[in-house]
């Protein structure tokens, strides 16, 4: 963006991180990112005094006036994923669009796993009592 009074550059990952958050935003989405992403940002929270990288699963194009943004997510097993998509495009659009100035001219999402919640998990587990005596 070029204007009289001087230009501005907005890295790659600062339109990264938007777009990463404003998909955590959004009701549905368990995690951001593919294996190999959420494997090493779960090595990160591990490490104290680590920081969250919002950008994970998160990889942009940014030229002079425009944006296009590629998203890799895991959804909550129940949610309709087409919406879910779509919910997701339009709230990184506004987000980038609102915050950078740039036009978004694609949000491409891939879904990469669905994750299960598993009811049981919570419930104490049965005494077990031995079988034969």
């Amino acid at each position: 963006m070029v204007s009289s009074q001087g230009t501005t550059l907005i890295a790659d990952a600062v339109v990264a991180k938007i777009a990463g958050i404003a998909t955590r935003e959004i009701s549905g989405v368990f995690d951001v990112g593919g294996g190999t992403a959420r494997a090493v940002g779960a090595l990160r929270d591990r490490i104290p005094g680590a920081r969250v990288n919002h950008g994970q699963g998160v990889a942009v194009e940014v030229g002079s006036t425009q944006a296009a943004i590629d998203i890799g997510i895991v959804a909550e097993y129940g949610v309709a994923l087409h919406e879910l998509a779509a919910g997701i495009r339009r709230n990184v659009i506004a987000a980038v669009e609102r915050m950078t100035g740039l036009e978004v001219t694609e949000v491409n999402i891939t879904v990469y796993d669905v994750v299960l919640f598993d009811e049981d998990a919570s419930a104490p587990e049965p005494e077990s009592r031995p079988r034969v005596q």
